[in-house]
């Protein structure tokens, strides 16, 4: 087995017509030898010709041609001397999206290739929609996760990302009667050219069996004897940061059946048995989040955790016996960041590689185990915590469960010593859940075995101290840090919004790309009315952009001149699209009952996907679908309301949205979204926030100012003394004629005139257990958008508002995160040069 090889058999990176590597943009390179590039890589590495290619083929032959000049930096980054640290990213989510256009910004090429192309007569548009999305996230975990690997390589930390593999990913949405229908997403149908396969670099995973007590030269140990192996296979993608100065990996896992088929099932003429095992043994590599409602399906998920988190390990410690020699100075070169529960498994697989394989005493293993890992808490939701039946545990992983046990019989022991006789504190601080069937609590091991546990948010972290870690905070009291969230600035706006981004250029000068800081200098210019004018016009270009796709997947018309308020995140009943659909019909209520009104245009859009599994979610899905089929139908509207929900979201449809948005909905109920990414992104491209004090919309108002955010509803504080005296909603719906109204037209089926039941659970539901509170902030809700229509009104104080936006949110540059982790969490130096 070898290390890091980056070149496979058919790699064109030997071959005589490969140009100079790229170091920095590269506005000077040759246009004419990129074109025969181009041409060198569609007919040796495609096998076509100009004339029999197809879009797709150009498309590969492209990136082909932009992944060669990656590769030149890549190979000299790994031969050259090794870094001190280096900082070992695990995430079961990778939501990286389109890939071509991403490496041209990076490398500086993007009006080259462009440029190239279309010297082949090739529209380097349709190259780019050729791509499929990577399937590999459901949404702001896998993003942000993404973005760092992006930010981590731009800002010269040496880093490795490592993930799953899965052939279909999460599933594609599609839509029947409104209700969301999942199908299989086959991004990997035609093969991925920015991936390099490497079969030669497995590792063998277990699963089940037993665990004896041997004696050696050194003593008793313990031997794990799986009943089961399977083989993780690595496909490595080189990540480009900015300029192209440095280049990390992404690797990702697969599995790989030991034996690829049953002979002698085979031979007796059971051909589908033959191929049962490896069918088993490979799902696990298959599909993102299977529905973990059944047994079966809880298995997959934690079989799923282990295998890419064992390999993971397994990887970086071969990697570092090459460089360093010997595992116990471990923690002094590697860091090993845990993006939420998933990867937890990683610490009672470590300490069994320490002391069943290496041979370190318990105490020593355990040192280097916590200063090596460190972990992100993305959420305060008990329900998103994960746990694993310990029967399911104890079955599938023994020897780490006698690990786990050990953990917290010494962390429990610790603690009794400094508390003794609270045992409310033990119970809560147990690894153990005993009052659910026995269950192993993930968050909890996974803060026990780290050093740091960071919040992604300023409020999400305070809240993490005085809820879910409450006690671990007081035993602990340094180990939780706050880190809040960013996102890689420069797709979110040089590459989703070159229009918006030729107009700040112009306005403040090209160093924004390099240093997002520079978009303070917007600021003296947010009253400017001819910088409005052009904004205003970059913005409903993106617009009419926006209106096209709408109409080509939903058959909708839009006006562009209307306010275009998008809600574009996960289905979540706390993230409330509820809230926003209830607000839908009350101004579709009103519209009606007045028609004389001069009311103001607005297109309501909604994108999202629901879990399998999470009936309620798909359940608002086919409300938002209903509505909109009632609202867009009505011709007494007289296209002043429009309501859209667009299938499939995904990174791609986010980079046609988000530039076009007026109006960024962040609403979740205060105190549950940990931090939120999509309400940089939106801000970023200029959009007005309405929203709670939640997650970062807090850090945003600080930074816009209070006149350029739209701030509603109950406080963390106040929802959580709510739910401590109890909630009343019927009696806030009673206050509320409007809400009233509402529920009433819901329930009784004025948007399911097909089947007028179908919503009554819903609405009985909310007034009987509204656990989010929607009812409790709606009336402030509607409140609040009357404000954004005064301000929409006057062009004038919705433009300096959008441009004070865009000038102060350059903070929330993952670059700057990125820097807080290595040097407060990783101590890792960046390498800027």
């Amino acid at each position: 087995m070898t290390d890091v090889a980056v070149a496979s058999p058919d790699s064109p990176v030997a071959r005589p017509q490969r140009a100079a590597a790229a170091d920095g943009a590269e506005p000077g390179v040759d246009v004419g030898k990129l074109r025969k590039e181009i041409l060198a890589e569609l007919i040796y590495s495609v096998g076509r010709t100009p004339e029999t290619a197809s879009t797709r083929d150009w498309f590969v032959a492209t990136a082909f041609a932009v992944r060669d000049r990656i590769v030149d930096k890549w190979v000299k980054d790994h031969a050259g001397p090794q870094p001190q640290k280096r900082v070992y990213y695990l995430s079961l989510e990778f939501l990286i999206g389109r890939l071509l256009f991403d490496a041209l910004n990076n490398l500086g090429l993007t009006e080259q290739v462009t440029e190239a192309l279309s010297g082949l007569g090739v529209d380097i548009e349709k190259v780019r929609a050729a791509e499929p999305d990577a399937a590999l996230g459901n949404g702001g975990l896998g993003r942000l996760a993404a973005c760092f690997m992006d930010s981590m390589a731009s800002i010269g930390v040496p880093a490795f990302g490592y993930g799953i593999r899965y052939d279909h990913g999460l599933f594609r949405q599609g839509m029947r009667d409104g209700w969301q229908q999942e199908y299989p997403e086959d991004w990997l149908s035609f093969g991925n050219p920015w991936e390099f396969a490497h079969p030669e670099i497995d590792y063998r995973i277990g699963f089940g069996g037993y665990v004896e007590q041997v004696m050696d030269g050194a003593g008793p140990r313990h031997v794990w004897r799986p009943a089961e192996t399977v083989e993780a296979v690595a496909f490595d993608t080189p990540v480009a940061g900015w300029r192209g100065r440095h280049v990390n990996t992404l690797r990702l896992w697969s599995a790989r059946a030991p034996d690829p088929i049953s002979l002698d099932a085979f031979n007796r003429g059971d051909y589908v048995g033959a191929l049962a095992d490896r069918v088993r043994i490979e799902s696990i590599s298959k599909i993102l989040y299977p529905s973990d409602e059944t047994p079966a399906g809880q298995e997959l998920r934690l079989r799923q955790e282990y295998f890419f988190a064992s390999a993971s390990l397994q990887d970086l410690i071969h990697r570092h016996l090459h460089e360093h020699g010997e595992v116990r100075r471990l923690s002094d070169h590697v860091a090993i960041q845990l993006n939420d529960t998933h990867p937890a498994i990683a610490v009672p697989e470590l300490m069994r590689i320490l002391i069943d394989i290496h041979g370190l005493p318990w105490g020593e293993a355990w040192d280097i185990t916590v200063a090596t890992f460190s972990y992100t808490n993305h959420t305060l939701l008990p329900e998103a915590l994960e746990s694993w039946p310990v029967p399911l545990m104890e079955r599938l992983l023994p020897r780490h469960m006698q690990i786990i046990y050990m953990i917290n019989a010494l962390e429990l022991e610790a603690a009794r010593k400094r508390r003794p006789g609270d045992d409310e504190l033990l119970s809560t601080i147990s690894l153990i859940d005993e009052n659910n069937g026995r269950r192993v609590r993930m968050g909890v091991l996974a803060f026990t075995g780290s050093h740091k546990v960071n919040g992604v948010s300023a409020l999400h972290t305070d809240l993490m101290k005085k809820t879910v870690f409450r006690e671990l905070h007081a035993l602990h009291p340094d180990r939780i840090v706050n880190k809040t969230n960013g996102i890689t600035f420069r797709r979110w706006l040089a590459q989703a919004n070159p229009r918006l981004t030729a107009t700040l250029i112009e306005a403040i000068g090209p160093g924004l790309l390099d240093d997002p800081n520079e978009l303070e200098k917007l600021v003296p210019l947010a009253g400017d009315s001819a910088l409005h004018d052009k904004l205003a016009e970059a913005r409903r270009a993106n617009k009419i952009d926006l209106a096209r796709v709408i109409a080509e997947r939903n058959d909708v018309w839009v006006d562009p001149d209307a306010l275009f308020d998008v809600q574009i995140k996960r289905i979540h009943e706390y993230k409330r699209q509820l809230l926003n659909l209830l607000e839908t019909v009350a101004i579709y209520n009103a519209m009606r009952a007045q028609p004389m009104r001069a009311w103001m245009p607005r297109v309501k859009i909604f994108a999202g996907k629901a879990a399998a599994s999470y009936r309620q979610a798909k359940l608002t899905i086919k409300l938002a679908n209903d509505i909109a089929r009632t609202v867009n139908s009505d011709p007494t509207m007289r296209g002043l309301l429009k309501v859209v929900f667009l299938p499939n979201y995904n990174v791609s449809l986010a980079e046609c949205i988000i530039p076009a948005a007026d109006l960024s909905e962040q609403i979740s109920t205060a105190g549950m979204e940990a931090s939120g990414t999509g309400n940089m992104k939106l801000a970023l491209n200029g959009a007005l926030t309405i929203g709670t004090l939640d997650g970062a919309n807090v850090e945003i108002r600080e930074h816009v100012g209070d006149d350029n955010i739209f701030i509603f509803g109950l406080t963390a504080e106040e929802v959580e003394a709510r739910k401590r005296r109890g909630f009343d909603a019927r009696a806030a719906v009673e206050a509320s004629p409007m809400l009233r109204q509402v529920l009433d037209s819901i329930r009784d089926g004025v948007f399911s005139p097909d089947d007028p039941t179908r919503y009554r659970d819903l609405v009985e539901g909310l007034l009987n257990h509204d656990t989010f509170l929607v009812t409790a902030d709606f009336d402030a809700y509607f409140a609040a958008q009357r404000q954004v229509f005064k301000k929409w009104r006057d062009r004038s104080s919705w433009m300096r508002s959008s441009v004070i936006n865009t000038a102060k949110v350059g903070w929330f540059s993952s670059d700057r995160t990125i820097g807080e982790y290595a040097s407060e969490i990783w101590n890792v130096t960046p390498s800027v040069g």
